[in-house]
């Protein structure tokens, strides 16, 4: 199942659904790689799941790994996996002088300092 949109399962699902805001009904049952924005489970998913947003219920059974920014789980919920959260780009750092530069400025005379004011 594959869109940008909202959907939302009360069935069975075999294979990967990649869509804009996923809700699974309690008896919804994925079997399948799961990737969306959002993500409200009630139901079954058996597979991994990648979303910035990811919220089990209590009626929710989930295996396998969940891929998050944000993840919400209600007392009763079932999850075995690992839970990983989103690695966010790192700063990148400040370019160095590039080595033409390097050259171009004049070398320090050794031994005359400058006079302070």
């Amino acid at each position: 199942v594959t869109g940008e949109g909202e959907v939302h399962i009360d069935g069975v699902v075999r294979g990967d659904v990649r869509v804009g805001k996923l809700t699974v009904g309690e008896t919804g049952h994925i079997e399948g790689g799961v990737y969306a924005e959002a993500i409200e489970a009630r139901g079954r998913i058996i597979g991994a799941v990648t979303a910035k947003q990811v919220r089990l219920y209590g009626t929710a059974y989930v295996d396998g790994d969940i891929t998050h920014e944000q993840l919400a789980m209600e007392t009763g919920a079932f999850f075995q996996g690992r839970s990983l959260k989103f690695q966010r780009p790192a700063t990148p750092p400040a370019p160095a002088p590039s080595p033409l530069a390097q050259a171009a400025a004049p070398a320090p005379t050794p031994g005359l300092a400058p006079k302070p004011l």
